[in-house]
């Protein structure tokens, strides 16, 4: 399913992080998230295009 919801542990497994990271990065708004009762909730396409997007960003400054 494309539309899959993670939380953030899921996140922070899928992009091989600490959870914490993953939640500094979710609450200053550079990771796409949303919050349901205080609990963070990620698209899983909405990720795998955030991932997409960096790894470019990275190619075109000469980063990678």
């Amino acid at each position: 399913m494309t539309d899959e919801i993670l939380t953030i542990r899921e996140v922070a497994e899928l992009l091989k992080i600490n959870e914490k990271t993953a939640y500094k990065l979710a609450a200053e708004g550079k990771l796409p998230g949303f919050k349901v009762g205080g609990s963070w909730r990620f698209e899983r396409q909405e990720i795998a295009n955030w991932m997409k997007r960096k790894v470019e960003e990275q190619r075109r400054d000469g980063k990678a």
